[in-house]
């Protein structure tokens, strides 16, 4: 068997988060492609039906949409539990959900903005991370993928968005955490980390169209990522040759963290 049948999903099953659009959407795609039954799991089910409808068709998978707030313990666990009925299983989880909001550190609101991107962007990792690994633990084993930055290992600028950095920080120590917990009982988990990605959402913001030029001037490659750029990394960490890959944080970016 060649490397390209090796790194095939055929018979797994998964879900990712946030995957209604963007990086999730894409990733929920390429993992379909390799054969893989997917759950779309975002806040907005509408979106995330559609999304479901067109991958299943393009893929001929099965794939369903499960409206999930990632930060409510009960819907995680209850999303992780329809996903096990739905699809007959769970092998490997994209935890890709999260937001960023750009606000000057003495000017943010703890409440508002603060406690809003540290629940969804860690808090909300944390808890699919668990109810992912507890079913993993008892059945077998598996692999989790979780969401980073590059904002984790460097600050970004001129935006400022003390939060998010900070919050995915945490996802990569959370990641390789639970990864040394679980090492001996069948469960990987890893992280990517991309760079700036042109996704539609960053393309079409008003607020975040300005910082676009000033991104590509500083950026190595003169460009912001592609959110496809992301699949075959995903992919390789979802399925059996990535066995002996655990606790590692995958950075994504165009070389734009090496300076």
């Amino acid at each position: 068997m060649g490397i390209i049948e090796k790194m095939r999903l055929d018979g797994k099953k998964g879900f990712v988060t946030g995957a209604a659009r963007g990086i999730g959407k894409c990733t929920a795609t390429a993992l379909a492609e390799a054969g893989a039954d997917i759950a779309i799991v975002d806040l907005d089910l509408e979106t995330a039906q559609k999304t479901a409808v067109e991958i299943a068709e393009a893929t001929g998978r099965k794939v369903i949409a499960i409206r999930c707030d990632c930060t409510a313990p009960a819907q995680v666990d209850a999303m992780v539990a329809q996903v096990v009925e739905e699809l007959g299983g769970l092998d490997f989880c994209h935890n890709n959900a999260g937001i960023c909001i750009n606000e000057q550190a003495e000017k943010m609101d703890y409440e508002k903005q603060w406690l809003k991107v540290i629940n969804i962007n860690l808090n909300g990792i944390f808890l699919t991370d668990i109810a992912a690994g507890k079913y993993m633990l008892e059945h077998g084993g598996g692999s989790i993928i979780n969401t980073a930055s590059m904002s984790a290992h460097i600050v970004n600028v001129p935006q400022p968005q003390c939060a998010y950095n900070a919050s995915k920080a945490g996802v990569i120590q959370l990641t390789k955490s639970l990864a040394i917990e679980w090492a001996k009982r069948g469960v990987r988990v890893n992280s990517i980390s991309p760079g700036y990605i042109g996704t539609d959402l960053t393309l079409n913001s008003p607020s975040l169209i300005p910082l676009i030029e000033q991104w590509n001037a500083m950026a190595p490659m003169g460009r912001l990522g592609k959110p496809e750029e992301l699949e075959s990394i995903v992919v390789y960490l979802a399925g059996d040759t990535a066995s002996f890959t655990t606790g590692s944080d995958f950075i994504v970016d165009g070389a734009f963290t090496c300076f």
